[in-house]
């Protein structure tokens, strides 16, 4: 398996009190899947996918991702593991506006320094290509449509060839065209190799995914 999940709990204090988020996931995750987490709002499945991405640490329990323990990690440590092998796509884009489609793209690049410099551009457009918006690449996110914007995201998240996608209801500001459209490319990555962890409140997407898990208040269900 690429991705395990055991014993995880998390509990975030509130000025209400404690309020456990997870509690007691075990899950497995294999290279090439795509999964769906199903849940409604405040179910736990976006605190399920935040901690597979080591944005958040969980109280208790390991997240293991391609034979790693990134629940010990420092955030020194987390923040270039993250970059290599963990690809994000988020429900409102979270495009840098003042940056080009292109650039945006190119920004992970950057960050890790996975490609030379000379070939970041290329590797961007051919990304940017991949998911059907290359004419798009010399223009600021603010002059595409959302579900373009969507399809830049997915292009970043793929900068660095990442092992895992982690998409966090990344149809939730779409249309019901272009969610079958993007949930389509999420498919082809999918089938391509790429692990593809979806968190999502739509059901009507079992003819895409391999697998759902449903989330409720925290525990997953059998």
């Amino acid at each position: 398996m690429l991705i395990q999940l055991q014993g995880l709990n998390k509990t975030y204090e509130t000025p209400a009190g404690a309020f456990k988020a997870l509690r007691g996931i075990d899950l497995t995750i294999d290279s090439g899947e795509f999964v769906a987490i199903v849940g409604k709002s405040g179910s736990g499945k976006s605190t399920l996918l935040n901690m597979v991405g080591g944005i958040d640490r969980p109280t208790s329990g390991s997240v293991s991702v391609g034979g790693t323990a990134i629940q010990g990690m420092s955030e020194n440590q987390l923040a270039p593991w993250r970059g290599r092998h963990v690809g994000l796509v988020f429900q409102f884009f979270q495009l840098l506006p003042t940056l080009t489609v292109a650039e945006n793209v190119m920004l992970p690049m950057d960050f890790c320094g996975t490609f030379p410099p000379a070939e970041r551009r290329r590797r961007a457009v051919s990304l940017l290509e991949r998911v059907g918006v290359a004419d798009q690449a010399d223009k600021l996110p603010s002059a595409l449509s959302g579900g373009q914007q969507q399809r830049v995201a997915i292009a970043r998240a793929l900068a660095n060839d990442p092992p895992v996608i982690l998409a966090d209801e990344p149809t939730g500001n779409l249309d019901s065209a272009t969610a079958r459209d993007v949930l389509g490319l999420l498919r082809g990555m999918a089938s391509a190799g790429t692990t593809v962890v979806i968190a999502t409140h739509e059901r009507d997407i079992a003819s895409v995914i391999d697998r759902t898990v449903h989330i409720t208040d925290g525990v997953v269900g059998k």
